[in-house]
């Protein structure tokens, strides 16, 4: 493995290097109406092949025997207190990530793109009739959960794992995509799993699922957290980490970004991605639940897949069909 103090720099694509990305990752807070525009084509890298088959001893239990994942059933006439406030607005405010390649982050012309962000925008079609109507506030991964407990945010459609924690402090929508915490390091680094971290420095988002994961699994290894998972890409860069855990989805889109990087071993956790609410927000969640039903009808022909295979395909190859919902008895 080359010293650190001798790494070369590299570049990542879409932000114009470190320095340009530097600028990108400081741009957060703002309320941003983003215009949504075509992802560029960058290349057919593999990313070990995704399913959406969990392994039974996966599937978190909250309570009365239900899958945390388990959601409320859809209906598109659901009307209570969250959905007024933002009809009453004629605004969906969305949290959302600016800095993950294929989810949600900037085109050149500063606006934002992603499959969450497709998501989003189908939300605020089905609640105000009009995909424009939706305002994008970037938040950091550690921010998610107060962003929607102070009612900065109305969602948040950010990779977000639900499980039984984060099921006491918000509510979330059925899964509409199915990933799992992975290694990511430096070609050649000798780094090819989990059982490689030891006494080495590892990055992940600070309130990640990959920094539980880190603090339980891997011991001897020096955990740095940061605000956002695309500065752990910048801290292996620079010298200042030796590997990255983080979501395989998000993980794939970085190494696309910089093909210097690679994913290594299996995937460690099996993650269930919702869109997240305030707690109590029923009739929100049943919103939500009626546009993801939506999107997943029709086959290799739904909305679900045409949004796969326009962002994620080239870097998660191999899913056939979007993760099938589950809701509360």
């Amino acid at each position: 493995m080359t010293p650190k103090d001798k790494r070369p720099r590299k570049r990542v694509r879409g932000w114009g290097g470190v320095a340009g990305m530097a600028v990108a990752v400081a741009a957060t807070a703002a309320l941003l109406p983003a215009a949504l525009h075509q992802a560029p084509d960058e290349g057919k890298r593999r990313a070990p092949q995704t399913t959406h088959a969990a392994p039974a001893a996966a599937t978190e239990e909250c309570k009365d025997g239900q899958a945390a994942e388990a959601s409320l059933k859809p209906d598109g006439g659901a009307k209570g207190d969250a959905v007024r406030r933002i009809q009453d607005r004629g605004q969906l405010i969305a949290g959302v990530d600016q800095n993950s390649y294929r989810w949600g982050y900037r085109a050149t012309d500063g606006g934002l793109q992603g499959f969450d962000i497709d998501l989003a925008r189908a939300i605020a079609k089905q609640i105000l009739g009009d995909e424009t109507k939706v305002v994008f506030r970037a938040i950091p991964t550690n921010q998610r959960i107060p962003a929607l407990q102070q009612e900065k945010v109305d969602i948040v459609v950010r990779t977000m794992t639900i499980n039984c924690d984060r099921l006491e402090d918000v509510d979330f929508s059925s899964e509409y995509f199915r990933g799992g915490q992975q290694v990511m390091a430096p070609k050649g680094s000798g780094i090819k799993g989990m059982d490689d971290l030891d006494g080495k420095t590892v990055c992940t988002a600070a309130g990640s699922t990959g920094e539980e994961a880190l603090n339980k699994e891997v011991k001897g290894a020096k955990v740095l957290t940061v605000d956002n998972q695309l500065d752990c890409l910048v801290r292996v860069q620079v010298g200042e980490a030796d590997a990255v855990v983080t979501d395989n989805a998000l993980a794939a889109g970085q190494a696309a970004q910089d093909p210097s990087m690679s994913l290594e071993g299996d995937r460690f956790t099996d993650e269930p991605y919702g869109v997240a609410v305030k707690k109590g927000s029923d009739d929100l969640v049943k919103r939500i639940n009626k546009v993801l039903a939506d999107y997943r009808k029709g086959g290799d022909n739904s909305d679900w897949m045409k949004a796969y295979r326009k962002w994620l395909a080239a870097d998660l190859p191999g899913i056939k069909a979007p993760p099938e919902p589950k809701y509360r008895d």
